[in-house]
């Protein structure tokens, strides 16, 4: 088989157009730099932009309209034969007549002589070339300008190190240049391409990834590499590849750093360590260009003929409006082919063959050798995609996408497109892969709705298994999979996705939506999947329902509560309590007393520290085949068995141990026990006794045992507990007294009941709410009770009514201890009256009310008379208004008594009027004395011959006070206007005085006083001023 018919084809496509460059000042020609072809030597791209030099010497730099802004004389009278420019650094290399060797020139492109117009002239110097002169073949220079090389036609290269620091050294010497190193020789191989392969630089930081600078010298049999720097430099080029090629047809191809060899049969790709790639594209080459992603081929020069093997090549001639004419005339045909995605982007013929493509920019320009110049325009990247779309090359579309740097969602767009090509021509398993492709920019609704049908559910399944794995599936798109799943009763598929994408998850949630992940499961009868996720994530309520709502695993259930922190276990049994007693009544009664209690939880930092530990699925087993039960974790309150087997604690575990938690309140849990009378008797019982010490006997009065210290969980004060003691309490008081009349055995009957009094008799020991229990007591007629609380409360005047209308009600029944109903009336009326005398009264009007009792109690009716007169507690009016008020008792009765009251009160009336009498001639004389005193025209006369002070013989000069007290001048003080032994009487007064007339001024007292004490306020209040007319002064005439 031949060549040509093992080549693959290369798919061609029009991603250039041809546009031709015309001078700027004469718009039907070529710019006028190259009207003269002939006479240019060479051209260089570099980043200062386009270079000619010619035959006489000059370069010229282009500007823009391919105008030469700067022109210079390079090499006086002679010519430029090569040009490499970089960083504004321009090598030019030469013929001048005065020299035989090639001069190295290199120029400041950055910098001009404003005189002469010419950029400044670094450095001058010959070429050392040996006794024979051979002509120099090709040049390279590194981006970084650090090495220069030069190849000869006579195999050697010679190689210019530190070429940079030579030039900013600040040595202005022309010839200052480094010495250079001869690193190739091969007399029978002409070099025929130079380049170098610069140092690697990392994405990552941005730094050299790798330091060797290696150069790459092409021969006509041979492709060599040689280490200019770095490790391993100046050891002798090694061969990379044992094909070479002719002058112009190598080039470095930039995106790879490789240089590309062109032969007749293929171009190849050359690195440091071996030939790489190989695209075979056959036919003659004479030039090769690399320019981004391209490969530009230009072939010899020849005639085009209808029946040519290329297809441009008949087309031109097809299209000539005289082919025959056209046959005559060589062409040579340009080739741009995109290397990486192997196609031909352009293929076209130029008259007169190609004399150099060159580059600025983005921009390719081609130059004929009869000095037309023209542009090869490159297409949009939108354009060349949808050429691809149109041929449905997807695939090539998105490679030349990306490598034209088209962003993720672009390319992603190209994969919707794709994919919608391959659904329409019923390909799903294929389109499906291209929409998993534009996961994160496409949204999943156009590929869902595409798949709904039954037919392609292996296919939607698979993508949303991958927008699962990659975090982008919402709560739709979980039960859409997990219905799936379901439907199609596929359990291993949903083991595995529940497993294995849980276990993708950061530990805290799963890379989907857990809540509908057990909504799902749930309603489609999975409980084991929608368990297992609950208890892997921690989701206790949602565990818990489903054991218990669903599976009817009460025992499961109960278990994972024990494992649970109390704050969490304290809720869950809140809402699920119920139907746990309904089914696990003594389990779930004592899980609540250690809950409540404080003993058998561990701590909650204890479970947060505690790994995950989910249910296993129905197809997980242990090694020994059996499957695998949950660990219940024992507590710290377990038992002694369990602390006496670990060692005490050190001081620092004292230190570091965490605050005591706080127990739940029992009193959520009251409403639980409503069908379970018996659990809630023992749940309350053990409660209070394990957390507040408090126990009651099985019968008899209460027994109080301060040595059973309640466990401590909490700092909390006891005034924080006592809400729940009360409750507690009330509620067990109510639960004696509802058992007690339900139960038939008398003998637990009467048990229950001295439970009920032993809890009322001590407040203090069993706290309780009184005013709950008295409305308890009275609802289960429970008399000792009510007589308890009575007591306590201070109600005695309701205890002696309850035994009257006893006695009222029955009055012919006896009570158990064979005594009536009044004895006990009496019986209370003994402990009750002498603290509380109006209930004297009381008892009085009831043994009053009837025959038959005053019958039985005419003595102790008697013995409360005697009461009532020496205690004095009502007038005798009143006993005989309350002896009057029926025909009960008779005046016989009260006789000797009232005579008795009469005659004292008869002695009481005559001492009163007596005493009376005295306050009346008492109040006269003074009344008269008063007179005395303050009559004008009534002289008083002094009969005192003593003095009142120091008892001496009254002298002249002496002082007479009107209080009949007279003294010496001497011994009164100065400034003295009262009797020294008055005044301290007057003072008492006039103080009292003052605090009546203040007392005048506040009303709003003496309203309050009278309100509480009334006659007696009254009459104080008359006493001190109060209630006296205002007198208003008379005024003076």
């Amino acid at each position: 088989m031949s060549a040509a018919a093992a080549a693959p084809a290369w798919k061609q496509f029009p991603f250039f157009d041809v546009v031709p460059v015309k001078d700027a000042h004469d718009l039907g020609s070529t710019p006028e730099i190259f009207k003269n072809v002939p006479e240019i030597s060479t051209v260089a791209s570099g980043s200062a932009g386009i270079l000619v030099a010619d035959i006489h010497g000059s370069i010229h730099l282009l500007g823009k309209d391919f105008v030469p802004k700067h022109s210079w004389v390079a090499h006086l009278h002679g010519r430029v034969t090569h040009l490499a420019e970089s960083k504004g650094i321009l090598v030019s290399l030469g013929e001048e007549d005065k020299s035989r060797t090639p001069l190295l020139k290199i120029w400041d492109l950055d910098h001009f002589d404003k005189k002469t117009g010419s950029p400044i002239l670094l450095r001058s110097t010959k070429l050392q070339v040996g006794n024979k002169p051979h002509p120099v073949s090709t040049m390279a220079l590194s981006s970084s300008l650090s090495h220069l090389a030069i190849g000869f036609g006579d195999g050697s290269v010679q190689l210019y190190r530190h070429l940079d620091q030579s030039l900013f050294s600040g040595n202005n010497s022309l010839t200052a240049l480094p010495k250079p190193k001869v690193v190739h020789e091969a007399p029978t191989e002409p070099v025929t391409g130079l380049g170098f392969r610069e140092p690697r630089i990392s994405k990552e930081n941005g730094e050299k990834a790798d330091a060797v600078l290696y150069l790459y010298i092409v021969t006509t049999n041979r492709v060599l590499s040689y280490i200019a720097s770095g490790r391993g430099s100046g050891n002798t080029p090694t061969v990379v590849d044992e094909v070479g090629s002719g002058l112009g047809c190598c080039s470095m191809y930039g995106r790879t750093q490789e240089m590309a060899v062109a032969r007749d049969e293929a171009i190849y790709m050359c690195g440091p360590e071996g030939r790489g790639a190989c695209y075979a594209y056959e036919g003659p080459k004479s030039y090769l260009y690399c320019f981004k992603t391209y490969a530009i081929i230009v072939s010899p020069p020849f005639f085009p003929k209808p029946s040519n093997i290329s297809a441009t090549v008949r087309n031109y001639v097809a299209r000539a409006p005289e082919p025959a004419l056209v046959s005559q005339q060589d062409i040579s045909k340009i080739t741009v082919i995109d290397v990486e995605n192997k196609f031909v982007a352009y293929s076209g013929p130029v008259k007169e063959g190609v004399r150099e493509v060159m580059f600025r920019g983005d921009e390719i320009y081609v130059l004929a050798n009869d000095g037309q110049l023209s542009y090869l325009e490159e297409k949009p990247t939108s354009v060349k995609l949808e050429t691809l779309f149109r041929q449905s090359r997807f695939t090539l579309a998105i490679s030349v996408a990306r490598t034209a740097g088209v962003d993720e969602s672009g390319i992603a767009d190209i994969h919707r497109q794709y994919g919608d090509h391959l659904y329409s021509k019923g390909d799903d398993d294929g389109a499906m892969q291209q929409y998993v492709r534009t996961i994160g920019y496409l949204q999943p609704s156009y590929v869902i709705r595409k798949f709904l049908d039954a037919k392609r559910i292996n296919n939607l399944t698979l993508y949303l298994q991958e927008l699962h794995a990659r975090s982008l599936a919402n709560a739709d798109h979980t039960t859409l999979l997990l219905n799936t799943y379901t439907k199609l009763k596929d359990i291993d598929r949903l083991d595995t996705f529940i497993k294995t994408e849980s276990h993708k998850g950061d530990g805290q949630e799963p890379p989907f939506d857990l809540d509908t992940a057990i909504r799902v499961c749930r309603q489609a009868g999975y409980f084991e999947h929608a368990s297992y996720l609950a208890k892997k994530y921690k989701r206790h309520e949602d565990y818990l329902r489903i054991q218990i709502e669903d599976a009817g695993s009460y025992k499961e259930a109960l278990a994972y509560v024990k494992e649970l922190g109390p704050e969490t276990a304290e809720v869950n049994l809140a809402r699920y309590g119920r139907a746990m007693l309904a089914n696990l009544p003594d389990e779930t009664t004592q899980v609540l007393i250690e809950l409540c209690s404080g003993t058998g939880f561990a701590t909650t930092q204890d479970v947060e520290d505690r790994p995950a530990s989910p249910s296993p699925l129905p197809g997980d087993r242990t090694p020994s085949g059996h499957q695998r039960q949950p660990t219940i974790r024992r507590s710290y309150h377990d038992g002694e068995s369990s602390r006496a087997s670990s060692p005490p604690p050190t001081q620092a575990a004292y230190s570091n141990r965490r605050p005591p938690r706080r127990r739940p309140s029992p009193r959520q849990y009251f409403a639980h026990f409503v069908n379970h009378v018996d659990h809630f008797v023992r749940f309350l019982e053990e409660l209070a006794q394990l957390r507040w010490g408090q126990r009651l006997p099985a019968s008899g009065p209460p027994v109080i045992q301060p040595s059973t210290k309640p466990v401590q969980l909490s700092d909390t004060p006891d005034e924080s507990e006592k809400p729940d003691q009360v409750a507690v309490w009330n509620t067990l008081l109510e639960l004696y007294l509802t058992r007690s009349g339900q139960i038939q055995d008398a003998s637990a009957s009467a048990a229950l009941r001295n439970k009920a009094i032993a809890v009322l008799q001590d407040e203090v020991a069993f706290p309780y709410d009184q005013s709950h229990a008295l409305l308890i007591c009275s609802t289960y007629s429970f008399t000792d009770g009510l007589i308890i609380l009575w007591e306590k409360m201070g109600m005695y005047e309701d205890i002696l009514r309850f035994w009257m209308e006893r006695e009222n009600s029955q009055p012919n029944v006896a009570l158990a201890n064979g005594k009536r109903a009044s004895d006990e009336v009496l019986r209370h009326l003994a402990v009750y009256g002498p603290a509380h005398p109006h209930l004297y009264p009381l008892v009085l009007r009831f043994l009053t009310s009837s025959a038959a009792l005053l019958s039985r109690h005419t003595m102790d009716v008697m013995g409360i008379l005697e009461k009532i007169d020496k205690e004095k507690i009502i007038p005798p009016l009143g006993v005989v208004q309350i002896l009057s008020r029926n025909e009960v008792a008779s005046v016989g009765l009260v006789k000797d008594w009232l005579m008795r009251r009469i005659k004292d009160s008869r002695a009481e009336i005559s001492a009163d009027r007596e005493t009376i009498s005295a306050y009346r001639k008492d109040t006269m004389a003074k009344l008269q004395e008063v007179a005395e005193l303050s009559d004008p025209t009534n002289p008083r006369v002094f009969h005192v011959t003593r003095c009142s002070a120091c008892s001496g013989p009254l002298d002249l000069p002496a002082v007479h006070f009107m209080c009949k007290h007279s003294y010496h001048q001497r011994c009164l003080g100065e400034h003295e206007t009262e009797c020294p032994n008055c005044a301290q009487a007057h003072g008492l007064i006039k103080e009292i005085k003052r605090d009546n007339e203040a007392f005048m001024q506040q009303q709003d007292l003496f309203l309050a006083n009278v309100q509480e004490s009334g006659f007696e306020a009254i009459a104080e209040g008359f006493s001190k001023g109060l209630l006296r007319p205002k007198v208003e002064a008379a005024p003076l005439t």
